[in-house]
């Protein structure tokens, strides 16, 4: 008797799928860490890329793996292949979630999360999707008509259908830079640094490693020596990038990777990037003023879409990449240097608009829309 009342106690099976990239990833984790925080059992399907390789949370809850295939921009043939391998991947998602019995499932998009909603949808089980960006993608946009709530990044996110219940959660991040957000925007005073981040996110934006060296070359001497820089580039590019520094008399560290990101955010004054939802949600949050350069070529130019809150917010400035030029970059740099008050200003624009408790709201949404009225007696945090 005592070990069935111990079961009946127990919070309900949560249902994650994810993909493998880092927009799908770092959410998905994020919010592990809260439900389990919470008491909630997880499980994890994702395809075989996925199943097994993940770090934290996600690689200590149980994994599946299910069949999935990508139909965008490839041959007729890989298409008639993948949607097979989808097809399948729909009945061993649908074997497991009838197996399983979760409560819900909370899909994060991209294709490798497809099967698994769909079986979701198939089997009456409510499926919860959070969408990264401004734009919402072509996977989601389609399970959205069926989804019982959207959690969204930002307040506008096109193509989310009417009538669908939405609630704006953010995006997760890592607690260590959120914590930042309390350091407050770094001072200048005289003999101190003037401190550039440039980030060019998961494809390096080999634009950046071209225009952001010429642009302080062309600065005055007596501004580039008050410069320290610390650039993100493909590891492939980092030799070119750091030769391009030399003999500029300012500080520059290039890297494709920098593992004390908390600790560069703090001391930043000044961030140059790409647009992706990670990366926006993280300025905000931290309260950096910002020049976004959108990729181009991102999918329905969702990247553009991100940077527009930071734009309209007054936080920071968008820069189509076309007109992404040294001259322009160098102009940028040396109103900035020398109008503290205007990037006080930006900062606490950028503050005003970052969320910093992500994966709280993400749970407690789907604690109250969820949850509760299924099973009841759920306390939602306030």
């Amino acid at each position: 008797m005592k070990t069935k009342k111990k079961n009946q106690s127990r919070k309900p099976l949560i249902i994650l799928t994810a993909g493998g990239t880092g927009g799908h990833v770092y959410p998905a984790e994020a919010l592990a860490e809260e439900l389990i925080r919470r008491g909630y059992r997880l499980e994890l399907i994702t395809d075989a890329r996925g199943k097994n390789n993940y770090k934290g949370r996600l690689g200590e809850i149980p994994n599946h793996s299910v069949l999935a295939g990508s139909i965008v921009g490839k041959s007729k043939l890989f298409k008639i292949k993948s949607l097979f391998k989808t097809c399948l991947g729909i009945l061993q998602a649908g074997c497991i979630l009838f197996r399983k019995k979760p409560v819900c499932v909370v899909g994060f998009g991209g294709y490798a999360s497809f099967p698994t909603s769909m079986a979701a949808i198939l089997l009456g089980i409510d499926l919860v999707i959070h969408e990264q960006n401004s734009v919402m993608s072509r996977t989601n946009r389609f399970l959205s008509k069926y989804a019982s709530l959207i959690a969204q990044s930002f307040k506008k996110v096109k193509y989310t259908p009417a009538g669908t219940k939405s609630v704006l959660t953010g995006m997760p991040i890592r607690e260590a830079i959120a914590a930042v957000r309390n350091n407050g925007y770094p001072s200048l005073a005289k003999g101190q640094k003037f401190q550039i981040m440039v980030l060019g996110g998961s494809q390096g934006a080999k634009v950046f490693g071209d225009v952001v060296p010429e642009a302080i070359r062309l600065l005055p001497e007596a501004d580039r020596k008050k410069i320290r820089i610390f650039q993100q580039c493909r590891e492939a590019d980092a030799a070119g990038v750091k030769a391009a520094y030399n003999n500029l008399e300012c500080e520059a560290v290039v890297s494709h990777f920098f593992g004390n990101m908390p600790e560069l955010y703090a001391g930043t004054h000044l961030i140059i990037s790409r647009a992706g939802a990670s990366s926006v949600s993280e300025i905000t949050a931290v309260g950096i003023p910002s020049v976004l350069v959108p990729l181009p070529i991102a999918a329905d130019d969702h990247q553009t879409g991100n940077a527009k809150e930071i734009g309209d917010a007054k936080a920071g400035l968008v820069v189509r990449q076309k007109d992404f030029t040294a001259e322009k970059l160098r102009d940028i740099l040396t109103e900035y240097m020398h109008d503290f008050a205007k990037l006080t200003r930006m900062s606490d624009n950028a503050r005003q608009i970052g969320i910093i408790d992500a994966a709280g709201r993400f749970a407690d949404s789907i604690e109250k829309e969820i949850i509760s009225k299924k099973i009841g007696g759920v306390h939602v945090r306030h």
